[in-house]
């Protein structure tokens, strides 16, 4: 009997000091890598731009766009760059017919631009941003890699973006961090004026 006590109480230690080895192991994680969801989906600091939108089910058309552009290689690359990522629902309130038009091998310069313009050089943060929109007096422009500037306001306590056509996006998710810059996730897609 002392004896079954004596392993019954071995057993026990050995399990709290599994339990306990692998809730510190866990929380070491944490502490390295700040992941936010997007999509259903972990987004890992430690992993590019690329790696972590193929994960999420919320951008699958604009992974798929970024492959048909062949900017995929681009933004795996150091960066660092902001990127304005539509969701799903954003490129299916385009007019019928454009993302697929968009897709065609022959338009491949047409979807480059517009895709670019999502994208801004350098990492900025929501808070970066909105020092941006404070010291414009209420509004910031900034140059997309497209050429053509974006701006941005202050609403709510969201960030809305204007397009030089006149479409509004707002940032749904700010500051998702990749090892080569930021995502915002949007609710629209950027379109530049033609």
């Amino acid at each position: 009997m002392k004896r079954m006590k004596g392993l019954f109480m071995m057993a026990t230690i050995a399990v709290l000091a599994t339990t306990t080895a692998t809730a510190q192991d866990g929380a070491m994680m944490d502490k390295k890598e700040k992941t936010v969801m997007v999509g259903g989906a972990a987004m890992y600091p430690s992993k590019n731009i690329v790696e972590n939108a193929v994960n999420s089910k919320d951008h699958t058309t604009l992974v798929a766009a970024v492959k048909a552009a062949g900017l995929v290689e681009t933004l795996q690359s150091a960066g660092p760059f902001t990127v304005f990522a539509p969701v799903n629902s954003a490129f299916e309130k385009l007019p019928a017919g454009t993302v697929e038009t968009l897709l065609k091998p022959e338009n491949i310069k047409l979807l480059q631009t517009v895709l670019t313009y999502h994208v801004v050089a350098g990492k900025l943060s929501a808070t970066d941003l909105l020092a941006k929109i404070k010291e414009g007096n209420g509004t910031a422009t900034l140059k997309t890699v497209a050429g053509a500037d974006i701006t941005l306001r202050k609403k709510g306590k969201t960030i809305e973006i204007t397009d030089t056509s006149g479409g509004k996006s707002v940032v749904t998710i700010a500051d998702v961090n990749q090892s080569n810059g930021v995502i915002h996730v949007v609710d629209a897609v950027l379109v530049p004026k033609s």
